[in-house]
């Protein structure tokens, strides 16, 4: 089992920024594919950004540029480096992690375990 604990999130003006963090448990975390998700009001969850096991990463159009995924294998954590933030961008923020040996990487559905996310709100 796998727990995942999200942490950074805040307040923060538009064109801020932000740092998340993902600490996971498991002595397995380098072989993880990892993902952060989120969620606005009244919308769905939709994927953000990812990192597979090896390396590569993924986001999504609308943060590519301004936010950057990246994992330290030594801490079991995984970052979201939010930078040139909007409003738009105001969420709950969920951190992801798969064990699956073929990897997804932006359907919710390729991840097995998750955090209890962390809410960003930017102020216009």
């Amino acid at each position: 089992q796998v727990q995942l604990v999200e942490s950074g999130g805040g307040l923060v003006q538009a064109g801020g920024s932000l740092r998340l963090s993902c600490a996971a448990s498991g002595r397995t975390f380098s072989g993880y594919g990892m993902g952060w998700f989120r969620q606005a009001p009244g919308k769905e969850r939709e994927f953000v950004a990812a990192s597979s096991a090896t390396g590569n990463t993924y986001y999504t159009d609308s943060v590519k540029g301004r936010f950057t995924i990246s994992r330290d294998n030594a801490k079991n954590t995984v970052y979201l480096q939010m930078n040139s933030l909007k409003p738009e961008d105001t969420a709950v923020y969920y951190c992801a992690a798969s064990s699956y040996s073929y990897i997804t990487y932006t359907p919710q559905s390729g991840y097995n375990y998750w955090g209890q996310g962390t809410q960003v709100t930017v102020s216009s």
